[in-house]
């Protein structure tokens, strides 16, 4: 599985973690940025993520940030992306075997190493359970693309729907 990964600042040090931990499982990790702790503005990253995977250049992807909420509110404004924040493995398990989220936010600040190592082997290996959860899954869809569509109509524009 091919997941991008982007942190800010604050995440410099559990993006490279993850790196290796997703190259250790044997999925291709790409990074995304940041290199270096300088600040820099977490939406920039968090929309090279989004794009990727609402694109489908990736499979997935995960953004970090301090607590995780500016990555996750960024991405979710991209067409194809259901971005999760997640602080425990039972979240992890839940929003994809239940939401198909395809992009994980997590909190470089609030969480552990182990924790962190944790949920993102459980958000990885848990597959989209379907049935009564792909029928939500697909309002989910026909909600965002009408919102799009209005908006690109609006604007002329692709605007934040990507």
């Amino acid at each position: 599985m091919k997941v991008a990964v982007a942190s800010d600042h604050r995440g410099v040090r559990v993006k490279s973690q993850i790196l290796a931990q997703l190259v250790e499982l044997g999925h291709e990790a790409i990074d995304c940025g940041p290199s270096e702790t300088a600040s820099v503005d977490y939406p920039d990253y968090a929309a090279k993520v989004s794009r990727m995977v609402g694109g489908g250049t990736a499979d997935r992807g995960i953004l970090i940030c301090g607590t995780g909420m500016g990555m996750c509110i960024t991405a979710n404004k991209f067409r194809g992306v259901r971005a999760i924040i997640c602080h425990d493995d039972v979240a992890a398990e839940i929003c994809r075997r239940h939401n198909d989220a395809n992009v994980m936010c997590l909190s470089a600040d609030l969480m552990g190493d182990r924790l962190l190592g944790r949920v993102v082997e459980t958000w990885l290996k848990t597959e989209f359970e379907g049935g009564r959860h792909q029928r939500r899954v697909e309002k989910i869809t026909e909600i965002e693309n009408q919102v799009c569509d209005v908006e690109e109509n609006a604007e002329g524009t692709k605007g934040s729907c990507g």
